[in-house]
């Protein structure tokens, strides 16, 4: 039977890992650095070579790879089909003579330091490839994935994820090289790139046509937990199915999220993986810091150094080189170098099968893997080191080239896609506007289909939906949702976290519309309020009221309210101290005095008008004089 002790057992690590992160991280973020250093040297610190207090830094690794696998997720989520597409020439063109030179000139350089051919290839090739965790880590720290040399470097980043499958092919043909087993390797590669095609295929149909109705079907229930764990299910089930097919977790996953890209549920997957994500990419940093043996870094240091030096220097050399070719200026090729110059996570995969294929000796192997560690430690610091290089040449400091917007052109995010947000989307995309529109409510999203507009299923008051959906790119925020506790929520939430953008504000009533003044939004309009005075100004015309006198009268009238509008909330009658007092002074008033007093016609609508004039009695002794004067219509402050 299971005791208490064994129960606890997971709690240790556990309570390790979130003190290094919490520690660590925040250390270098205020040195200037990036977080992917803090995590590293925060597992240098807990792993063997350091205080030991996580001894098997492998069982660590294997769950911090799902943080891989999610961040390709989200990645996917953000990446279009078309732009894709457009991606086409850096994937394949770029992406090939990447890895290709890389390879070639650091198995070239292995060659010369006195290693076997087929262990100099392993070794060029696992070097060759970069971080794709650390790479986009750092893009996203910059804000510069959708920069141009960004998208350049995430292609690569691509090609590199897709191609781990014929290396890994590839490797047993170099271990039976001479052999004559050329025959039977050429057959197991052709079969495996058969099963990897057909499971992408498979993929790619159930994904397109079988996960909108089934989160569609999910958001309908009503349950949030269920989709969270709906996206989890689809992210890692995609995972696991390409890594059984031997493609990449990593790629799976960035499949999965492409294929939901264009789906109205984006966003609310997408925010309800990033904390999962966040969490477990950092334990993936962390672990890869476990790994670093000091010992051996002590003892090679010399050589190490050198080695790692001339790894990092011979990939930025070539790959801006490439940039450079592929269309970049020598500013952005420097900067895309820069990120794709630590050796990738896929190390840690090619290194230990070229040593169980015997490509590789034990000593070269943990030299190489030491390498490739030390790497992705000192990756951030050569990029963090060139960008200050960089804004100390530059006249102004260096800004992101790009913002990562789904669209550069939306320029409005509404909240609520009911009848009040959908007339406002038709004004908007009227002038030609691309808007991004979140709501909650799946019928809502299903009738927007019809119209085309770029509608997501999220819950606008979660600030990790509207962070998601751009709301701090966004010039505007129009919240239109007809919950009046969700609006100042969601009002609240913009102004705390996006505070240069403008709030334009749906209200129910006068009450909650001095609560949203209160709150300094840049503009609010009851629901009802422009709509009643437009019928009644139909109304004046009809009972033979010239056009220009009626248009005086509403005008007069819109006037008047807003004065008094004013002069209530400058009185502070949503006083909580006194929920009497604030009752009785947010009531409907006439704004021009009645020609004569209120007349009953049974004895049910006398009761009741007396009982209003004894509250009328009572809220005129507890008015303000400024508010009286307005009641009664003899003086109108300028509005």
């Amino acid at each position: 039977m299971a005791t208490s002790a064994d129960h606890a057992s997971f709690l240790p690590p556990v309570l390790t890992f979130l003190s290094a992160a919490v520690i660590g991280v925040p250390i270098f973020r205020l040195l200037g650095q990036s977080a992917v250093l803090g995590y590293l040297v925060a597992g240098v610190v807990i792993g063997p070579s350091g205080l030991s207090l996580i001894t098997e830094p492998e069982t660590a690794r294997s769950v911090s790879e799902l943080g891989v696998v999610l961040l390709l997720f989200i990645v996917g989520l953000e990446l279009e089909i078309s732009r894709l597409i457009s991606l086409r020439r850096d994937i394949l063109g770029l992406g090939t003579l990447q890895l290709g030179l890389c390879a070639l000139a650091l198995g070239g350089l292995g060659l010369l330091a006195g290693l076997k051919p087929g262990a100099a290839t392993v070794i060029g090739i696992a070097l060759a490839l970069s971080a794709t965790a650390v790479a986009l880590q750092l893009l996203e720290e910059r804000r510069d994935l959708a920069a141009p040399y960004g998208q350049r470097a995430f292609a690569v980043l691509l090609f590199q994820d897709l191609s781990i499958v014929g290396i890994l092919a590839l490797l047993p043909l170099i271990a039976q090289t001479g052999t004559g087993a050329g025959e039977a390797w050429l057959g197991e590669a052709l079969q495996s790139a058969g099963l990897a095609v057909a499971a992408v295929l498979g993929v790619v149909l159930v994904g397109r046509y079988g996960l909108n109705p089934f989160f569609r079907m999910l958001a309908a229930s009503g349950a949030r937990e269920v989709m969270t764990a709906a996206a989890l299910l689809v992210v890692l089930g995609t995972a696991l199915i390409m890594e059984e097919v031997g493609l990449s977790m990593a790629m799976g996953a960035f499949l999965a999220g492409l294929l939901l890209a264009e789906s109205n549920f984006r966003h609310q997957l997408e925010a309800d993986i990033e904390p999962f994500r966040g969490m477990l990419l950092g334990l993936f940093f962390m672990s890869v810091g476990m790994s670093i043996d000091l010992a051996l870094v002590g003892q090679h240091w010399v050589g190490l150094f050198l080695a790692t030096a001339t790894s990092i220097l011979v990939k930025v050399a070539l790959v801006a080189a490439l940039f450079r070719l592929f269309g970049s200026s020598w500013l952005d090729g420097l900067r895309g170098a820069a990120v794709l110059a630590p050796a990738g996570e896929f190390a840690f995969v090619l290194l230990p099968v070229g040593q169980e294929l015997g490509l590789i000796d034990r000593e070269a192997g943990r030299l190489a893997i030491a390498i490739a560690a030390v790497t992705m430690l000192l990756g951030p610091l050569g990029a963090k080191a060139l960008d200050t290089v960089l804004a100390r040449r530059a006249a102004a400091p260096l800004e992101p080239a790009f913002d990562v917007v789904e669209n550069a052109e939306a320029r409005v995010l509404v909240v609520g896609f009911g009848r009040f947000g959908h007339i406002l989307n038709q004004v908007l995309l009227a002038q030609g506007l691309s808007v991004t529109v979140i709501d909650k409510d799946v019928e809502q999203i299903r009738s927007a289909a019809r119209f085309g507009f770029r509608v997501y299923y999220g819950d606008g008051t979660r600030l990790d939906v509207l962070r998601a959906a751009g709301a701090g790119r966004a010039e505007v925020i129009c919240i239109c949702i007809d919950d009046q506790e969700a609006t100042l929520k969601v009002v609240d939430l913009v102004h705390a976290e996006f505070p240069t953008t403008r709030t334009y504000v749906r209200v129910f009533d006068r009450v909650q519309a001095i609560e949203a003044m209160n709150r300094d939004v840049d503009y609010q309009v009851r629901e009802t309020f422009e709509s009643a005075l437009a019928f009644g100004r139909a109304t004046l015309e009809a009972l033979g009221i010239g056009p220009g006198e009626a248009a005086r009268v509403v005008d007069d009238v819109r006037k008047r309210d807003l004065a008094r509008l004013v002069l209530q909330q400058a009185g502070d009658p949503l006083d909580r101290t006194d929920p009497l007092r604030s009752f009785l002074r947010i009531k409907p008033e006439p704004l021009t005095a009645p020609l004569r007093s209120s007349r009953a016609l049974n004895a049910e609508t006398e009761d009741i008008i007396a009982r209003e004039r004894a509250g009328a009695k009572e809220q005129a002794r507890l008015k303000e004089p400024a508010l009286a004067e307005a009641d009664e219509g003899d003086e109108t402050p300028d509005a």
